[in-house]
């Protein structure tokens, strides 16, 4: 009977669970059925992922404390999703549970909902869809809630996510007004309240209407009930304050985040402390109290992670009080605190750059803006700003490397044998003093290393080990291996190295720069040997010779940057004082006079009437000493300047007059020396010699270009010829003439005989008119003495060839002048390593 009973019983059950399980049934039981499972299963994981995902991007989120933070902690790209490819996981599992309890647990029956679950699963597929940047599918989720579930107690919340989407739509305005229909209709709770005035002040913070989004934020951190929005916002508040020039209030507003104290990231609470310093003007009266105040963030043991930012304030404070060696300290301890901070970077390597550059350290300063652009993302205002200084400094960082290495080597060998003997035996003592302390600390702290590891457990585990056990010895000894040899990668033969050796000077400048194929270190014996040293030392008198002529080139240029670009009419000064004192070339004479002229005339030097009489008694017919006596006289655009000059030479070069272009670019580039059009005198120059003389000239005509010019557009593009364009060009190996191609008709002339030349090339125009063919007559230049009259664009070779056998039947024309036929590829290698004879005796004479 029992048994009967139980069967029933699970009968029953059983139709009642088959019957609950339909969708389609309006009943007490479907309805409770679906929504248990809704929430307790499908719903609950979907939460949970959700919840973890966003954990994860809080996590891994980092703030710009340098801009005003966003109300909402996201991370943002440009980019519009609509699919979920490349999306966080989490993220995905949250919007298949939530499509999941749709699909299976959705029980819209006559057009009403009767799952009381079913719109928090599109409100979770909203927000999974959202933080996933998939604004457009989430706009769908909220809109269709909005709609379709107007009794649901998540109403309020899918409205304020809806906005939430459209503000990340750039739809402004629209979320703006929403936002207020819906807190003027609608009773929302105190957090829901909150989120809607947060959003209308992100809305309004992109509209930039500060003063209206300061006010929705005062309103969201009174309602919020969460502690790390409330900090959050009165940071932002305090930022937007700052924006607006109001530092009373924002400091007011940053005393709110440090009164939050741990309640909120300890984050907020610092940057809240260092922006209200930077709001605070330090005078004699408050001086202590700030760096006592700064001092205290600095030994706070709390504070570690935040280290970076503390120091680099303690610094800009050093910086303030003209205390230059303790902000330097800083900046740079900041620098070693920084971790993945690439803008903090950036500002701190910025600030020494600038110190540098201010202290005219201009190569320190070229390293440290170098270090700045790394740290900063391209394509941005700040980045070419800071490329653009940088372009600016390596010349003078190249520039003045040359004339430190020039003045070092010039210097020791004007000393006498016994001035050098004393001078190498001083930096030899200094080596062996130095070599001595280094051995004397180096076993100081391996002493010390062994007595600390004999203590440990370990040391008296493992006596007579030796003392890579112990890490203060093994950190020692790492130490001193990377101040000897560098960071050196682990392979084999890792101590050999193509760098220059450089050896250390006072008196004489910094080193004798030797190459040195084999190894950059030199052994014991030569490091103390004086012989090593003096044996280096140049003894011709023309390598002599060759570096004074650097060294001026070197310091003219300097002195030109320093005075148009830099505005140090000082160090101008110095540098082509330096030039005249030092026996330079003819052509740096009178631009050095004239420059040097201008700086005493801006600094109302008395020298400036001497440097006058100089330029005007010496050089009375020049360019310069006319401008002197009437500035008018040479106009920028007149006939006689630089740039009429420029383009009067690119007409003869289009011509074809390339030994004209040639003479005329070097008059110009003597006359113009320091000019910044002397770099396309160079270029036009290099280009004529190329199609005068061939590939090797050319070639090294670039080079000299390049190295001379290294950051002029005329030096880039030399710079680019040599890479991409030479190694085409090299090719010197003539094409097989079996192979089809564009062929071409020579026929060559000697130079002097170039009115011959002329009356074939109009016959040959004038043939190809009457023959109806679509051919192009040109007369190119070969060499100096020879040139081509050539007729192009034949299909084949035996088409030029009939065109030729034409020509000489045709009683109109006549034409049996010397002539081959050539394959345009040919032509080209002809024309550019001038080897027509080699091409005769490989192409054109038949073989036996």
């Amino acid at each position: 009977m029992k048994l009967q009973y139980k069967l029933i019983l699970g009968a029953v059950l059983g139709g009642l669970a088959l019957t609950a399980c339909s969708t389609k049934k309006d009943a007490f039981l479907n309805r409770n059925f679906h929504a248990l499972n809704t929430k307790y299963n499908v719903l609950y994981n979907g939460n949970n992922a959700f919840e973890e995902g966003r954990e994860e991007l809080n996590a891994s989120y980092q703030d710009d404390y340098w801009e005003t933070l966003p109300i909402e902690r996201l991370q943002v790209t440009d980019e519009i999703k609509l699919d979920s490819e490349d999306n966080n996981p989490k993220f995905i599992i949250a919007e298949e549970k939530a499509t999941k309890a749709i699909q299976k647990h959705s029980m819209d029956i006559k057009d009403e909902e009767r799952n009381p679950q079913t719109d928090e699963a599109f409100l979770l597929l909203g927000k999974a869809r959202y933080f996933d940047q998939r604004y457009i599918p989430a706009l769908e989720a909220f809109n269709y809630i909005i709609k379709k579930y107007t009794y649901s107690d998540k109403l309020n919340e899918a409205h304020i996510w809806r906005e939430k989407v459209n503000i990340r739509l750039e739809n402004e305005e629209l979320a703006i007004k929403n936002l207020k229909r819906l807190m003027k209709y609608e009773k929302l709770k105190d957090q829901e309240y909150a989120d809607a005035r947060a959003m209308m002040a992100q809305a309004y913070i992109n509209l930039k209407v500060i003063d209206t989004a300061v006010q929705q934020l005062k309103i969201a951190s009174f309602y919020t009930k969460k502690n790390p929005e409330k900090g959050r916002f009165y940071y932002i508040i305090g930022q937007l304050y700052n924006e607006l020039g109001h530092k009373d209030s924002a400091n007011y507003a940053f005393d709110k985040v440090v009164e939050l104290n741990r309640k909120s990231p300890r984050v907020y609470m610092i940057n809240a402390e260092i922006q209200k310093i930077r709001n605070t003007e330090v005078t004699s009266e408050n001086q202590e109290e700030v760096l006592e105040h700064l001092t205290d963030l600095e030994e706070n043991r709390e504070n570690r992670p935040f280290l970076d930012k503390i120091y680099r304030q303690i610094a800009e404070y050093h910086l303030e009080q003209e205390s230059d060696s303790l902000a330097l300290l800083y900046f740079n301890k900041s620098l070693r605190a920084t971790q993945n901070e690439p803008k903090l970077n950036a500002l701190n390597y910025e600030n020494l750059a600038e110190y540098n550059f201010d202290e005219n350290e201009y190569k320190t300063a070229g390293a440290y803006y170098d270090s700045v652009l790394t740290n900063l993302p391209e394509n941005t205002k700040k980045y070419r700003a800071t490329k653009k200084k940088l372009d600016n400094l390596e010349d003078v960082i190249a520039f003045e490397d040359v004339v430190q290495y020039t003045d070092s080597v010039i210097a020791l060998y004007k000393m006498s044998p016994e001035e050098r003997e004393a001078y190498f035996g001083a930096h030899i003592a200094e080596l062996k003093r130095a070599a001595e302390e280094a051995a004397k600390k180096e076993e100081e702290m391996r002493d010390a290393g062994f007595a600390a590891f004999g203590e440990t457990k370990g040391g008296k585990e493992n006596k007579g080990k030796f003392y890579f056990y112990n890490i203060t010895s093994l950190g020692y000894g790492q130490t001193e291996f990377r101040q000897r040899w560098g960071n050196r990668e682990l392979e084999d033969d890792w101590r050999w190295s193509n760098k220059a050796i450089s050896l250390p000077s006072e008196a004489a400048g910094d080193a004798v720069a030797v190459n040195d194929t084999l190894s950059s270190e030199p052994s014991e014996d030569q490091r103390y040997s004086v012989a090593f040293y003096t044996d280096r030392i140049p003894t011709d008198p023309a390598v002599i010779d060759s570096l004074n002529t650097e060294r001026n080139f070197a310091n003219y240029q300097l002195g030109l940057i320093y005075k148009e670009k830099f505005k140090e009419n000082l160090l101008a000064a110095g540098k082509l004082e330096d030039v005249l004192k030092n026996n330079p070339e003819e052509r740096l004479i009178l631009p050095s006079k004239y420059n040097l002229y201008k700086i005493y005339e801006e600094e109302g030097s008395p020298l400036m009437a001497s440097m006058k009489e100089n330029i005007l008694q010496n050089h009375g017919d020049s360019r310069y000493a006319e401008i002197i006596l009437n500035p008018r006289a040479v106009l920028t655009d007149g006939e006689d300047s630089p740039d009429a000059r420029y383009a009067a030479l690119y007409e003869l070069y289009g011509q074809q007059e390339f030994l004209k272009t040639i003479t005329g670019a070097e008059e110009n580039i003597n006359q113009f020396t320091g000019d910044p059009i002397v770099p396309k005198f160079e270029m036009l120059k290099a280009n004529a010699i190329g199609r005068l003389q061939g590939f090797e000239p050319f070639k090294e005509q670039l080079n000299y270009v390049a190295l001379t010019y290294p950051n002029n557009p005329e030096g880039k593009k030399a710079e680019q010829i040599i890479a991409e364009q030479l190694p085409k060009l090299a090719i010197k190996e003539f094409s097989s003439e079996t192979e089809s191609g564009n062929w071409k008709v020579v026929f060559p002339f000697k130079r002097s005989n170039d009115d011959e030349a002329q009356k074939l090339k109009r016959l040959l125009e004038k043939s190809i008119t009457d023959l109806r063919y679509k051919n192009i007559v040109s007369k190119d230049i070969y060499n100096l003495e020879d040139q081509f009259v050539v007729v192009h664009g034949f299909k084949s070779k035996n088409y030029a060839e009939g065109y030729v056998e034409l020509l000489k039947i045709n009683k109109d024309y006549k034409v049996d002048n010397e002539n081959f036929v050539i394959l345009s590829s040919n032509y080209k290698i002809i024309q550019v390593h001038k080897n027509l004879q080699d091409y005769r005796s490989q192409i054109l004479t038949p073989k036996p």
